[in-house]
């Protein structure tokens, strides 16, 4: 699930932060044609992981929320992918 957080998240950075800019300077109008459905890939990748990961039991409804809004927002990948990590040590895994 980490990855897959760093993924999405990654995913998401790029395509705000470098394809949308180069699409509408006009740059290179393709790379959100690319990117676009890469990142449409991962995000449904991660939902299918988060829903995989919470039917195991064991999550709040704050966590829960937290994975999944911050999967729309920039960077909320990162804040899931070191919050995840957090659980992770303390569950002793």
């Amino acid at each position: 699930m980490r990855f897959v957080s760093l993924l999405e998240g990654t995913t998401l950075i790029v395509l705000l932060f470098v394809t949308l800019p180069l699409k509408h300077l006009g740059i290179y109008r393709g790379a959100t044609s690319i990117v676009g459905p890469v990142h449409g890939l991962a995000f449904m990748f991660y939902i299918w992981m988060l829903i995989q990961t919470i039917s195991g039991g064991g999550w709040s409804k704050d966590e829960i929320a937290r994975l999944l809004i911050g999967a729309f927002i920039p960077f909320g990948g990162f804040v899931n992918e070191r919050a995840l990590k957090r659980r992770e040590m303390a569950l002793g895994a």
